[in-house]
């Protein structure tokens, strides 16, 4: 049987390319600078305390619940003309959001940022799909937009505190405008249109049941993490976990389901969804820890802790490349499956690592990195290349759907696991003599034990933080630990499970795809 060789992308694929990793990257970064810019904002609007956690979570929340509606809906009216719309809204809900003059003014800001980045993530991965037909080419181009995350996380805060050191709070939601207005005028010249011929029409009772499945269960999932399990988070997740059967069931009898169920009988696709999330599980739980013990452990600002973090995007940047470059000769699942090998191995470092290793600390995190980065470009282009083009968004949206339970249950479980193992030893080694309110702020958390020893004598207080700093170390080596474990596993089966794929595993592309802008 004779085949075509798949039509090769050239400088109008490559460039728009770069048009679409920008705001993947604006995406990572606007969560990551909120964070830097909330003592300034919350001098300037005055928030309670219920209202300063919207503003941080809610932004989560609604890219979690809108992202499987909006990749189906991408795959039926256009993915180019959705990812489009949701820039020109991500702009303006950034401009509304930067001049937001009330805590309820930047909340629903925040809401609007959730609903428009919820288009922008499944219709960039998969118009990638559609432009890079070349197995070879799409792997590296999904190495490309995968890094543009990475880079993103790393200089969010580097890029935040310049902006914060020069201008008002809101200036780091400025960022992103110039960008979005890139895509906007750029998109049309250099990015496909992309329908599903066949797509049907949107099931709205699906699209209401996946947000009630999702939100409730990332909010109760958060809310374990920020407060501990009670009865309301349980009853959220419940509620979510019910929502979530319904909705499985109603996809079931559906003619034109919002996701296809069949998709997860595909060991490609099912196997790659499973290791994402399980990487964003242990990233999202021990990134919160290692951060945390830059700064306060080894006593650097954030500046420098974002400083320090650069080795581990530089190793994120060679291990996607020794990971592209391997596979004209390795097959696929063994690269990935030695790229979370050393990952597993980065994070076996860690659990070594005490309050004075900070080198240690640095090259465990490049390690992790360069393993991590490796890991989910070969997993988002299994997820991606093993579905039908015209399921590519939908197969998108349910793969960052997973990363972000992934996320967090991470923050979640691991949170949980490394503040119980801080807190226990704490407890046990506190030294005598110390008021009552006082031992308990500093048992919760390093931070309200490191203020703690701000007002204790010198002798007391030096030896409070020896104790917090090296029960907050062994809180991070045992989660470490943990992540060590999952992804060690992750490996095995991915090994196993995936074996059989080749390097150049997708079927050839048939002559009638030579036109790669043919479908409008």
């Amino acid at each position: 049987m004779s085949h075509t060789q798949a039509p090769r992308a050239g400088l109008r694929e490559w460039t728009g390319l770069a048009v679409l990793a920008l705001p993947a990257m604006l995406i990572v970064m606007d969560m990551t600078v909120l964070h830097l810019a909330v003592p300034r904002l919350s001098a300037d609007l005055a928030p309670t305390s219920s209202q300063l956690l919207w503003i941080t979570d809610i932004y989560g929340f609604f890219v979690a619940g809108f992202l499987i509606t909006m990749g189906t809906l991408g795959d039926r009216t256009g993915r180019r003309r959705l990812l489009l719309i949701g820039a020109a809204a991500f702009a303006a809900a950034s401009v509304l959001a930067a001049y937001a003059d009330s805590a309820e003014m930047l909340i629903a800001a925040r809401a609007l940022l959730g609903l428009a980045g919820a288009t922008l993530m499944p219709s960039t991965l998969s118009l990638l799909r559609v432009m890079f037909l070349d197995e070879r080419q799409r792997t590296i181009a999904i190495s490309v937009w995968t890094l543009s995350f990475t880079i993103g996380a790393s200089i969010g805060p580097l890029v935040g505190g310049l902006m914060l050191e020069n201008f008002w709070w809101g200036s780091v939601f400025l960022m992103a405008v110039p960008v979005m207005v890139l895509l906007v005028i750029a998109g049309p010249a250099l990015l496909p249109e992309y329908r599903a011929d066949d797509a049907g029409r949107l099931d709205l009772i699906s699209s209401a049941l996946s947000l009630a499945a999702v939100l409730p269960a990332v909010y109760g999932i958060k809310e374990i993490a920020r407060a501990g399990v009670s009865l309301t988070a349980l009853l959220t997740i419940a509620a979510g976990l019910l929502a979530g059967w319904l909705f499985l069931h109603r996809q079931r009898r559906l003619a034109d389901p919002l996701i296809d169920l069949s998709l997860f009988r595909e060991a490609r696709f099912s196997v790659s969804l499973g290791t994402l999330a399980a990487l964003s599980f242990m990233m999202f739980g021990i990134n919160l820890f290692i951060v945390q013990s830059l700064q306060l452990v080894h006593g650097l600002s954030p500046l420098e802790a974002g400083l320090w973090t650069l080795p581990g995007s530089i190793g994120g940047v060679l291990g996607t490349v020794i990971a592209t470059s391997l596979l004209r000769v390795v097959r696929k699942a063994y690269v990935m499956a030695s790229a979370l090998g050393l990952a597993a191995a980065g994070l076996a470092l860690v659990t070594q690592v005490g309050p004075a290793d900070f080198a240690l600390l640095v090259t465990g995190l490049a390690v992790i990195s360069s393993g991590i980065a490796a890991a989910l470009n070969l997993g988002t282009d299994l997820v991606v290349s093993s579905v039908p083009e015209e399921r590519a968004s939908a197969a998108s949206a349910v793969s960052e759907t997973g990363n972000e339970f992934g996320g967090a249950l991470g923050l979640a479980v691991l949170g949980s696991v490394g503040t119980a193992v801080y807190s226990g030893q704490v407890r046990d080694e506190l030294p005598a003599g110390i008021p009552a309110e006082w031992a308990d702020s500093a048992t919760e958390t390093l931070a309200g034990a490191l203020e703690v020893v701000r007002r204790l004598p010198a002798a007391e207080g030096a030896r409070l933080a020896d104790v917090a700093r090296d029960a907050f170390s062994n809180g991070l080596a045992v989660i470490s630990g943990i992540g060590a474990v999952l992804i060690a596993v992750s490996a095995a089966v991915v090994a196993v499970k995936l074996r059989d794929l080749q390097s150049q595993d997708e079927p050839e592309a048939s002559p009638d795809s030579e036109d790669q802008y043919s479908r409008r």
